[in-house]
């Protein structure tokens, strides 16, 4: 994610980004595992119920309770446990559930929004301090006498803090948007699927000779 040179030309500021740079792999990490089984997994699930559903409530809740770690699932088995429900009973438990649904899709956003903002403006405070080393290093008036390691140490500095904290904030912004991707991605289909389940629902309930019941 960076090169080493940069991390220890770049001063007192390089603790915080490193630690930055490793939690946001640490979490990215951990998103991109939990959006990866939902997109490759949650859709043919969820269809595979919908296909139960008219010919085997039973094994549809089966089916659901057997895929609780996908958010759709947990929602849908939310609504079908009900004790016959009325359709806005039904309609009310299956909205409650994707709200309750949300900050677990959105997990760690605000992790990915703090990094984004304050890596770049410590980078510039990397940059500050490099500069003040620098200016602290030139003695006025005497060229030759000034310290030249000082100086170009202290320009190092606050090139290198610059460029690890843009760094660390493009890659978790990149990140960032793509979950984000996801997450609008998940909540229109779960309107989606929701809506055909309701109407799935309407339907047996005008046919008093199938069960709904588990």
């Amino acid at each position: 994610m960076m090169n080493l040179n940069i991390l220890t030309s770049s001063g007192i500021v390089a603790i915080p980004l490193l630690i930055f740079s490793v939690l946001s792999l640490a979490l990215i990490a951990e998103r991109c595992y939990f959006w990866i089984q939902i997109l490759r997994q949650q859709n043919r699930i969820i269809k595979k119920v919908f296909r139960l559903i008219e010919s085997d409530w039973y094994s549809a809740i089966k089916l659901l309770k057997n895929n609780l770690k996908f958010p759709m699932c947990r929602i849908f088995l939310e609504a079908l446990e009900l004790d016959d429900p009325t359709i806005e009973e039904f309609q009310i438990a299956l909205e409650t559930a994707a709200r309750a649904e949300v900050p677990v899709l959105r997990r760690f956003n605000t992790v990915f929004d703090t990094i984004v903002a304050v890596a770049p403006l410590l980078g510039l405070l990397g940059t500050v301090l490099g500069l003040m080393t620098s200016f602290a290093s030139l003695q006025l008036g005497d060229v030759t006498q000034s310290d030249t390691i000082g100086v170009t140490g202290g320009i190092s500095e606050a090139l290198g803090s610059t460029v690890l904290g843009l760094v660390v904030a493009i890659f978790t912004l990149l990140f960032s948007n793509t979950f984000r991707s996801f997450y609008r991605r998940q909540m229109s289909l779960i309107e989606e699927y929701s809506g055909r389940l309701e109407l799935q629902f309407r339907k047996l309930k005008t046919k008093p000779s199938l069960s709904m019941k588990n």
